[in-house]
């Protein structure tokens, strides 16, 4: 066997295969330097998830005879649990962590995994028929599935990784596999607001529920800590995957008023001299920072921009331009230019140029004001300034640890 990238997601699975007697062999691009070449000596390929399925090496190997797979395809194989998937463009960790919580809130053995929580083959041994395993499943993921989860959620799909896909029906169809190979008595949880959510809900094999962020089904919504009424579509979309799932109301009721949600997913990060500081460093499309921006009354400062991710920023542009309490904007990083372009509203107060979180903070403060949000979410990918978004959303609650100190 060859695992083709050796990132966390594979790390776990190959002393599981070890354990089965395969013999392994590592390639990974970005740590050797060097392109696969020829993979037909190899019986089996362990696809690692940023690795692209339709690769040219990968599939003139799988024309001689080579199996290729992945992580997730042989979990799918080797599961004796029930599993919930969920997917979506957004909201896919918001939503498997908060039906793992209220699961879990109910006394039920359950285990959280995908792209999120544990190393699920470390935790293999553990699951049996009565575990529930709920995964967060990306596109790459689900793009070879050929299994689908007992309980599918689809969030809103919409359009991304136009960078790793051939085109957003390719990606589209990738989500679909969540429901395609379902069997008659397995359930889509499936949110009816998007029109490729619901093209994803018309493929599956089972029982379909339609819902939508006004189902709050005996949730109060003055009781959710959430900020954003995305994350009333991620509430509902857990609770109805939990329902069925055999929760019951009052736990899913109780987990969901408790819930905080997660790091650098719209989180407020610290109130300082009547400033409010959110960082929603996870945004990556224009859709998510919509979400956020629509998130508040109060007064923005909102810092976006990044890495270029094939995204179309005109509807942000759109919404940016009619929002009525965007005090100003901080443009970063490559993209700054093209969001720029996109705002009809010049009465709108934009700032750019600065080259680190550092400089973006000197304008922060002198911007905002008591009563004012200031708000990280870029709307895109974060190469051209930080590792990764997780190390930009760190930076940002650093400067504003600093701004309590002082």
């Amino acid at each position: 066997m060859a695992i083709l990238g050796w990132g966390v997601d594979t790390q776990d699975v190959e002393p599981w295969l070890r354990g089965q007697g395969a013999e392994i062999t590592i390639l990974d691009e970005k740590k050797d330097g060097e392109p696969f070449g020829d993979l037909s000596g190899f019986d089996v390929l362990v696809r690692s998830p940023g690795v692209y399925r339709f690769r040219k090496e990968i599939v003139e190997a799988e024309k001689k005879g080579t199996v290729v797979t992945s992580k997730m395809k042989i979990f799918f194989d080797v599961c004796r649990g029930k599993i919930i998937g969920v997917t979506g463009t957004k909201g896919k960790g918001t939503t498997a962590t908060l039906i793992y919580e209220i699961l879990k809130a109910a006394g039920t053995k359950v285990f959280l995994a995908g792209n999120i929580g544990t190393g699920i083959f470390a935790e293999i041994e553990k699951i049996d028929e009565e575990t529930w395993v709920v995964l967060e499943l990306s596109s790459f993921q689900l793009i070879d599935l050929e299994k689908s989860p007992a309980i599918a959620v689809v969030l809103m799909v919409t359009r991304e990784h136009q960078d790793w896909h051939k085109d957003e029906e390719e990606y589209v169809l990738a989500k679909a596999n969540i429901v395609k190979f379902q069997q008659k008595e397995d359930w889509a949880v499936v949110n009816k607001d998007y029109p490729n959510s619901v093209r994803i809900g018309e493929m599956a094999e089972g029982i379909v529920m339609w819902i939508t962020k006004n189902d709050l089904e005996g949730i109060d919504k003055n009781e959710v800590r959430l900020r954003g009424e995305h994350n009333l579509e991620n509430i509902v979309a857990a609770a109805a995957a939990a329902r069925i799932a055999g929760a019951e109301e009052e736990t899913i009721r109780q987990t969901v008023s408790d819930f905080k949600g997660l790091v650098h997913r719209l989180e407020e990060v610290a109130k300082v001299k009547g400033v409010s500081y959110f960082d929603d460093s996870f945004s990556t499309t224009p859709e998510t920072t919509i979400a956020a921006i629509n998130a508040f009354s109060e007064p923005v400062i909102l810092i976006a921009g990044g890495s270029e991710k094939g995204s179309d920023f005109s509807e942000l542009g759109r919404v940016i331009s009619e929002t009525k309490n965007i005090k100003a904007i901080i443009l970063i990083g490559l993209m700054a230019d093209r969001i720029e372009k996109s705002i009809e509203n010049k009465k709108i107060k934009i700032l750019k140029g600065a080259k680190n979180m550092r400089e973006i903070f000197e304008m922060v403060k002198r911007e905002a004001a008591e009563g004012d949000v200031v708000l990280l979410s870029p709307a895109c990918a974060s190469f051209d300034m930080f590792k990764n978004y997780k190390e930009r959303g760190e930076e940002f609650k650093g400067e504003v640890r600093k701004l309590q100190g002082s």
